[in-house]
């Protein structure tokens, strides 16, 4: 998956999030107008009569929306009204609590009562939330009196009600579980391209981006209904994996970070924060769900209020990168921007005494989406880019071996290449060696100049004509090499030493000497390396030089010297 294909799914990703909004706002009005809000509450210890304090108006406070969790047991009650549907279920927002206990209370003072530990309550179709059964409600019932034990968080209290059906049964609820349906189904294909991607480029960034885009699609699981429908665990496990998966986000968020920016493109100090923002973030979500009652009146706020550090050192990693230009960063300012906002929120609402806690659930499923398009449109960017410099470096590390191994004189391969290459070419059938040295080079240095011999020796390379089974090499001076195979390999190597006198006096201009060149050539024997081959041909060319030049030595085929071919330059020409 290319980047511009990524690209190409960029607008059914924006549709999907229109229909997001869409259905949210539809489900975001009552599933029925009969809820039934709490109108008052009230504080008591553990020890104290519930009935007796719902029958004590002195001790309920009514018109204060303002809910505490300070003492060990709140009360809330609802007033029932005769013209509504009787309702059935209590609902309110999961979070950590010892018990509840549902008081009915009739005209008559007659009291019906039911109490649910905490591991028995059960999860609710609306995201988040969880239902107890109420006891009887009758015609006859007034009140219901809710009494929650050991309460961890202000929104168990300030969004509990009353209804006659489970939450989300309605017919929009469900069109807006399908979408996130969908969108779950969205966040698996960028861990398939992550898979595909990985493959090609193991950078630790991808593998941070999988466990983003994993935890992401756990949290959309865990705090929609969706965990109800498929697998209806109980509302106390939703409730602490919701805080572990929070971690396990955030720390994943942060470790993407620090090695999705470019290095050199945000300050030493906070790409070191980061791996400490991670561990932090996992240390305070598995302590939180691990141990809810240790400071229990606090512990909500002081946990929110401990991520504070983590987000400022987000955004100013932010600010700092894309001051320095990365590229890296652009795509995660945008894909972020929603997941900060829901932050922030998350943050004041929750640390702020006075103001009603919220979590911001529709535009934390907005940000989801939002983060994974744009986070994988920045990987594969990314992936693109560090696949395009590779390529560049491995072509230029190409180049700079084939420089290596090239003669820039004559364009022939040198000592090196023969070298590297001679255990391979041999067992691609190459069977002969041959050493070719041009006769009195010296001399045309000496008489003619270094420019002119540099001349003769391109025409002496041009002579050699490397082919399908033949390879040149000039391993220094005057000296060359040629690796044969072939029943011709003799014939093959005769050719072109024969034809350097022709080809020589017909490239190098003005230059009247006839040059010719003596070889030794021999076949390889067994297993030996080459330099034992080249040994034994070079005591053949030093034969061929003492024998009077211009002629060839060799244990492949011995040939004559140049004066018993009268047609070879004819031939060549």
């Amino acid at each position: 998956m290319t980047s511009s294909g990524l690209r190409n799914s960029l607008p059914a990703a924006l549709l999907f999030l229109v229909m997001l909004v869409q259905f949210s706002a539809a489900s975001a009005a009552p599933a029925d107008s009969f809820e039934t809000r709490s109108s008052c509450w009230a504080s008591a210890s553990l020890s104290e009569d519930a009935v007796a304090i719902a029958r004590n108006q002195d001790r309920w406070s009514c018109g204060d929306q303002a809910r505490s969790i300070d003492a060990e047991r709140v009360l809330l009650r609802f007033d029932i009204s005769v013209d509504h549907p009787l309702p059935r279920y209590l609902l309110s927002r999961r979070a950590a609590l010892q018990a509840i206990h549902l008081f009915a209370i009739d005209r008559d003072g007659t009291v019906r009562q039911n109490s649910i530990p905490a591991a028995a309550l059960q999860s609710s179709l609306a995201g988040g939330y969880f239902k107890a059964p109420l006891p009887d409600v009758t015609s006859e019932t007034r009140q219901l009196i809710a009494a929650i034990d050991l309460p961890c968080h202000r929104m168990t209290l300030e969004r509990a009600y009353l209804a006659p059906t489970d939450a989300a049964s309605g017919i929009g609820d469900m069109r807006f579980l399908l979408v996130l349906a969908g969108l779950a189904g969205m966040l698996v294909m960028p861990l398939i391209f992550n898979a595909a991607f990985y493959r090609a480029l193991r950078e630790p960034f991808v593998l941070w981006h999988s466990a983003l885009t994993f935890s992401l699609l756990m949290t959309i699981l865990v705090t929609s209904g969706l965990s109800v429908m498929l697998f209806d665990p109980p509302a106390m496990t939703l409730s602490w994996m919701t805080t572990v998966i929070f971690g396990m986000t955030i720390a994943s968020g942060a470790m993407f970070t620090y090695s999705f920016v470019e290095p050199g493109l945000m300050h030493p100090l906070l790409r070191r924060a980061l791996p400490y923002c991670a561990a932090w973030a996992m240390l305070l979500s598995v302590s939180h769900a691990a141990f809810p009652f240790v400071a229990r009146p606090i512990q909500s706020s002081a946990y929110t209020a401990a991520f504070a550090p983590v987000l400022a050192i987000f955004i100013l990693s932010m600010i700092d990168a894309l001051r320095r230009g990365s590229r890296a960063a652009r795509f995660q300012a945008i894909g972020y921007a929603p997941m900060v906002v829901v932050g922030l929120i998350r943050l004041v609402t929750g640390v702020v005494p006075w103001l009603q806690s919220t979590d911001a659930t529709l535009l934390f499923y907005i940000g989801c989406m939002w983060e994974v398009v744009f986070t994988t449109l920045g990987v594969a960017e990314r992936f693109v880019t560090m696949k395009r410099e590779r390529d560049g470096a491995r072509n230029d590390a190409e180049l700079l071996e084939r420089l290596s191994e090239t003669d820039p004189l004559t364009g022939l391969l040198n000592r090196r290449a023969i070298e590297q290459q001679f255990e391979q070419l041999r067992t691609e059938g190459f069977a002969a060696l041959a050493v070719i040295d041009i006769d009195h080079f010296k001399a045309i240095n000496d008489i003619n100049g270094h420019s002119i011999g540099d001349e003769v020796l391109k025409a002496v390379a041009n002579a050699l004509q490397p082919g399908p089974s033949v390879r040149a090499y000039r391993l220094g001076g005057e000296e060359f090499v040629l690796l044969l195979r072939g029943d011709d390999a003799d014939t093959q190597a005769e050719l072109r030493r024969q034809a350097i006198p022709a080809i020589v006096a017909r490239t190098v201009p003005g230059f009247k000497r006839t040059v010719t060149a003596s070889m030794g050539v021999t076949g390889i024997v067994g297993d030996e390396d080459f330099a034992t081959l080249y040994e034994r041909a070079d005591k053949l060319l030093y034969e061929a030089k003492s024998a009077g030049r211009n002629r060839t030595r060799g244990a492949v085929n011995r040939t004559p010297a140049p004066r018993d071919f009268p047609d070879d330059r004819a031939m060549i020409a």
